[in-house]
């Protein structure tokens, strides 16, 4: 036979608290002070991301987003330029039109306003977001020790290559070239640029490797001078001075030790390429050998050399004294 189930109602077991009111709590207690931990945990997160929304370059409805600088790279990979600081250099920037802007920060604080209101306008203008931002703001951004109240974020420079350097200035006009043999200071190389600009250079060629590209100081240096000048990046100045020798153009270094003056070199009919070497080193040796020339400028003072910005202005400027009256 089949026992019986008993009819009897069980009893639930209650847990007792401790005499001091802090014992355990049961399941739904539990439950209970875990949600009320993840729903403060949440509020909290809803309230710090409110904060980050409001302040410049954080992602709230009311702000566009703030585009990322330019990663630091361990070693030079691609021409670089991304972040231009400076007015002359963000208007030119502007005006050229070469490449994209993602956006121009300016200094609302700034004392002398007036040209950052300009720059601003123009920005605006060409469709370019403009953000106000506190000095202190942009000071911490910028990467140069003076940017002028102004700053603004783009797409890298565009690399040209060696061949469309020679392509580029055919139509009547011969390649008149500036090669840098392992320029590294910053500054030097943005007043190079600057000057081969206005002198008529038609490209520029870098080595890709032991020297500097195009960073902020040399952007504010260069005054804009890089939106209109094609550079390009070559494995080796050796290789690529051979391949423009096999192409027609004249290549000439520029060294103290030169035994041929600069002045005395007609270079007005034929394409021309001008090496610089490294400040204090000058050109090195396998890039000296492979020059057509080598010369110097001669020096009527004391001191015994140019800096290889100064020395590069007057070797640009001079071969552009000669092509100017061909």
């Amino acid at each position: 036979m089949t026992p019986k189930r008993s009819t009897a109602k069980r009893t639930p077991s209650k847990r007792v608290p401790s005499a001091k009111g802090k014992g355990r709590v049961g399941r739904a207690g539990r439950s209970s002070a875990a949600e009320k931990a993840v729903a403060s945990r949440k509020a909290r997160h809803a309230e710090a991301s409110v904060r980050k929304a409001d302040r410049p370059g954080g992602r709230g409805r009311s702000a566009p987003a703030r585009p990322r600088g330019p990663r630091r790279q361990a070693g030079p990979k691609g021409l670089g330029g991304e972040q231009v600081e400076g007015r002359q250099a963000v208007r030119e920037l502007l005006l050229a039109g070469t490449r994209r802007v993602r956006e121009v920060w300016v200094a609302a604080d700034q004392d002398d306003a007036r040209v950052l209101d300009d720059i601003a306008e123009l920005a605006l203008s060409v469709g370019v977001p403009v953000r106000d931002v506190t000095r202190a703001k942009l000071a911490s951004t910028a990467r140069t020790e003076a940017p002028q109240g102004v700053l603004a974020m783009a797409a890298a420079l565009p690399e040209a290559d060696l061949d469309d350097l020679l392509a580029n200035a055919s139509g009547g006009v011969p390649p008149f070239l500036l090669l840098l043999d392992g320029v590294t200071d910053p500054g030097n190389l943005g007043a190079l640029l600057r000057s081969a600009e206005c002198a008529g250079v038609t490209g520029v060629v870098l080595p890709r490797h032991r020297a500097v590209h195009v960073t902020p100081t040399v952007t504010k240096a260069a005054a804009g001078s890089i939106e209109y000048l094609p550079i390009a990046l070559v494995a080796g100045l050796p290789t690529a001075i051979r391949h423009l020798q096999e192409s027609g153009v004249w290549v000439v270094g520029l060294d103290a030790a030169g035994t041929t003056s600069l002045f005395d070199l007609d270079l007005a009919d034929r394409p021309v390429a001008l090496v610089l070497g490294a400040e204090g080193s000058g050109l090195s040796r396998l890039v000296r050998d492979r020059c057509d020339s080598v010369v110097h400028l001669p020096l009527g003072g004391r001191i015994g050399s140019l800096n290889v910005a100064a020395a590069g202005a007057v070797a640009c400027f001079d071969v552009a004294r000669g092509r100017a009256r061909r």
